[in-house]
């Protein structure tokens, strides 16, 4: 019996909407800026809610980051929200001069990441995202995996004090984490043991990597899967105590193997733990136009992927 059920598909935007609207009930300090896209980041409720704590910047990201700099120097909290092309290459400038350097306490929400932002294509299908953000000083990245696991995150990231980089998607996908879950900002969760070979996934591709995991448990092979939700501060305890058992290793994201979940975990254990990797996660590309589901496919983002990676660092040992 699967330890984990999907409890019907959801889209992670609406986790981010969920998350937010209760943060309107519960911390008068949350205010949020949108850049034209309410519909798409979920935030109508909030909005609905609290009028007059939303600002609507219009198409105009740069001066959004701005704003919601400023706005924290007079206590508020803000959530920036729009796609993450423009949250994060269209005003890179912005983030790292007036955010990151200052250590201004702006949550900088971000959806529609990844290749399964689909039809829309290469201009917006942003698969660097992660690596920028990662690199700013101080700033810190979240790739969360499902809906419940996405409004979590949100309501938690209002605690933390800085600049936090939030990364959720477009698509419905399997909901299948605890709706009553702790969120615990760099914390991994290790969602089933094995003795083989250990899969690290983030963001959509957790549900694949347990899927694959119960396809390898058909061919013999003992898989032990991790959610790293928390890019930065990575969880590096968590990865090689795993690897110490299994001796082998896959990483999976919705990314550039360049600059993302899989670089940083090479780093981690070429200091502590030397170990055969697979990476799964977009080769050096830019998107195209598609279905998430074409494009998870021909770009090998899926369980299909990760098992045959596993499949092959296992015999790598």
């Amino acid at each position: 019996m699967k330890k984990y059920i999907d409890t019907g598909k959801k889209d992670t935007r609406s986790g981010f909407g969920a998350g937010l609207e209760e943060l309107g009930k519960t911390n008068e300090n949350v205010v949020a800026l949108c850049a034209d896209l309410i519909g798409s980041l979920k935030m109508d409720a909030f909005i609905a809610n609290n009028p007059e704590r939303f600002f609507q910047i219009g198409i105009a990201e740069a001066n959004m980051m701005g704003i919601a700099a400023g706005l924290t120097i007079g206590g508020k909290i803000p959530f920036t929200g729009t796609f993450a092309n423009f949250s994060t290459g269209r005003v890179y400038d912005q983030i790292r001069q007036s955010i990151a350097y200052s250590g201004k306490n702006v949550k900088i929400c971000a959806s529609h990441a990844g290749l399964t932002l689909g039809e829309d294509g290469a201009t917006h299908q942003i698969l660097e995202d992660i690596g920028l953000m990662k690199m700013l000083p101080g700033m810190t990245v979240i790739n969360t995996c499902d809906y419940n696991q996405t409004k979590a995150a949100t309501i938690a990231i209002a605690d933390h004090e800085g600049p936090v980089y939030l990364r959720f998607g477009r698509p419905k996908v399997a909901n299948f984490t605890a709706e009553d879950q702790k969120f615990e900002i760099g914390k991994a969760v290790l969602l089933q043991e094995g003795t083989d070979v250990t899969i690290v996934a983030t963001g959509h591709m957790v549900w694949e990597a347990l899927e694959a995991a119960e396809t390898l448990s058909e061919e013999g092979i003992s898989a032990e899967v991790i959610n790293i939700h928390t890019i930065k501060p990575l969880d590096s305890e968590a990865i090689v105590t795993s690897v110490k058992k299994t001796g082998a290793i896959v990483t999976a994201e919705e990314h550039n193997f360049l600059g993302g979940l899989g670089e940083s975990v090479s780093r981690v254990l070429s200091e502590q733990h030397p170990t055969p990797q697979e990476f799964i996660a977009t080769k050096d590309t830019f998107g195209e136009s598609g279905t998430p589901e074409q494009l998870m496919e021909k770009y090998g983002l899926n369980a299909n992927a990760i098992t045959k990676a596993a499949q092959k660092v296992v015999k790598r040992k």
